[in-house]
């Protein structure tokens, strides 16, 4: 999943309506900041904006450069907040520092980036890199598809570097900056080049069509997560409560998790609250490759639930994977409640982050994902 605060599909309008642009991309942030690079804002000619880079902090001071760049100036990385008192000159009041590249893209380069969000739309990986200095700044390659698109002017043993980077790249759905030599060697300081990957949206498969489930597949939606709703009582996936938030499917858990491929990324959520589907989805959960393995119940039913694993000869080892009772300990009653919950323990997990209040905590808040070095 890519960080892009921006509305994929009015992006999309407006460069469909041909609109003359700019566009602000956050390539880089050191310290604390309110979103991760890959954020961007377009500003048109008439001053519209849409997306945001620093939710709100550095905005009006980056529509001021988007227009001197419109009015005929040209591409710029643009850094924000390195002091004090320069971040409080523009609203940046985390303290951070921000790098933003500010340029008008030509058609062939709008044309990629449209291709890359219409993948993103459909909840295919694409991925995008931008050279950032030289003659042949704003200029872009594209991976759609596992396509290669787009093209640079300069070396050719830059263009091969960089898309074999941004391929590497994708498949780790990791985002940064990559330095290279002017003629495309991966080690130099000469030109920078922002890549921003958007990898396929992870899975969550929550066996159980109960309050709880649609609750956690609603809030999952919102967080990114592609959710599928699994339960082999027909009857109970017809409400709409579920179908609305999730794809629906009916299903035994072990028979479905055979035709799935999950990752470290990916959610197992058992919600059934019967033997009978626990133990196989449990058992077929922790064979299936993901991540994270929750499930719901009280501490006295997953007392009984382990104990039926074991029985069925599953190590210990491999039990003790399980979330269960799954979530933070916030003190949740309600599905909505519950479903804030287990995507707290969710997200924490794949942070590697401890759950504690952020006030008893230290280091930084936001958790940074790099690229390995050039």
């Amino acid at each position: 999943m890519g960080i892009a605060e921006i509305n994929y599909e009015t992006a999309r309008s407006w460069i469909a309506e041909g609109r003359r642009m700019a566009l602000c991309t956050l390539v880089e942030t050191v310290g604390s900041a309110p979103l991760g690079p890959g954020a961007m804002m377009m500003v048109d000619s008439e001053g519209a904006i849409e997306g945001s880079v620093t939710g709100g902090c550095v905005e009006g001071a980056l529509a001021q450069e988007a227009t001197e760049v419109l009015s005929g100036g040209h591409s710029r990385v643009k850094t924000y907040g390195i002091s004090d008192d320069q971040a409080a000159d523009v609203g940046l009041m985390c303290g951070g520092t921000v790098h933003v590249f500010v340029e008008v893209p030509e058609p062939e380069d709008l044309k990629l980036l449209d291709q890359v969000f219409e993948a993103v739309l459909d909840g295919r990986p694409a991925a995008i890199s931008t050279v950032l200095d030289g003659p042949e700044a704003g200029r872009r390659i594209a991976i759609v598809g596992g396509e290669s698109r787009g093209g640079l002017d300069g070396p050719e043993l830059l263009g091969q570097t960089v898309e074999r980077e941004m391929r590497g790249m994708l498949s780790q759905g990791l985002s940064g900056l990559r330095h290279y030599a002017a003629d495309g060697a991966t080690m130099g300081a000469d030109l920078r080049v922002h890549v921003q990957s958007f990898a396929e949206p992870p899975a969550m498969v929550i066996f159980g069509a109960i309050d709880f489930a649609a609750a956690t597949a609603a809030l999952a939606r919102d967080v990114g997560y592609r959710v599928t709703i699994v339960d082999a009582r027909k009857p109970f996936l017809q409400s709409a409560r579920f179908s609305d938030v999730a794809e629906v499917v009916v299903d035994w858990p072990d028979r479905y998790l055979e035709s799935r491929k999950l990752g470290p990324r990916d959610v197992v959520l058992v919600f059934t609250h019967d033997p009978k589907f626990d133990e196989p989805a449990l058992i077929s959960a922790l064979a299936s490759g993901a991540g994270y393995v929750g499930a719901l119940g009280s501490r006295r039913t997953q007392r009984d639930r382990e104990e039926r694993l074991r029985e069925a000869g599953i190590e210990q080892s491999e039990i003790d994977r399980i979330a269960a009772p799954c979530g933070l300990d916030i003190g949740a009653r309600t599905p909505s409640e519950t479903a804030v919950s287990v995507l707290a323990e969710v997200i924490a997990l794949q942070n590697a982050r401890s759950g504690e209040p952020l006030k008893e905590s230290e280091g930084p808040i936001h958790p940074r994902r790099q690229p390995a070095p050039s």
